[in-house]
């Protein structure tokens, strides 16, 4: 008798559920005229993710640049901690060993995105930038595999990555 009250209560709790309403979909109209192209959209990249300005130009290296600081230049990308996007361009590097960048980031800690562009020197394998307008302290050195070992510097808080070159 028991079993077969459990099987009449299952039975009506089944009756009384009913199928999802699927929403029905909007009826669209024929547009009216030409349709204007539309901008390709940002959010092709997911938010908070590393975008760099695509104004940004890198000018390869004179002849007269040691090949040990010539190897910095390009566009190198990465991740501070294994989980923060982030990118350099290493725009100019002169024979003596100053160079120009522009360092991307995605969320950052509690940092939203952003970009900088500054200025520093290579000395022996690390390129060493001075302060970002950001306060950032950032210092790229020459791995032998030819990654970049990125150490990022920001209000008591110190993200280090390894960037390959783009």
């Amino acid at each position: 008798m028991r079993n077969t009250m459990l099987g009449l209560a299952a039975l009506a709790l089944a009756a009384c559920q009913s199928a999802p309403v699927e929403p029905q979909p909007a009826a669209v109209e024929p547009a009216s005229g030409p349709v204007a192209p539309q901008p390709a959209l940002a959010a092709a990249a997911p938010a908070g993710s590393t975008i760099m300005d695509t104004s940004v130009t890198i000018t390869p290296p004179a002849k007269g640049v040691p090949a040990k600081y010539a190897a910095f230049s390009g566009m190198w990308a990465g991740r501070l901690e294994g989980a923060y996007e982030a990118k350099v361009a290493v725009q100019t590097i002169s024979a003596n060993s100053k160079v120009t960048v522009t360092f991307a980031w995605g969320n950052l800690g509690d940092n939203n995105p952003g970009e900088a562009a500054g200025e520093g020197r290579i000395v022996g394998s690390t390129l060493k930038l001075g302060r970002l307008p950001n306060g950032a302290d950032i210092s790229l050195t020459m791995m032998p595999d030819g990654t970049l070992s990125v150490t990022y510097a920001l209000a008591g808080q110190t993200y280090r990555g390894a960037f390959i070159k783009q």
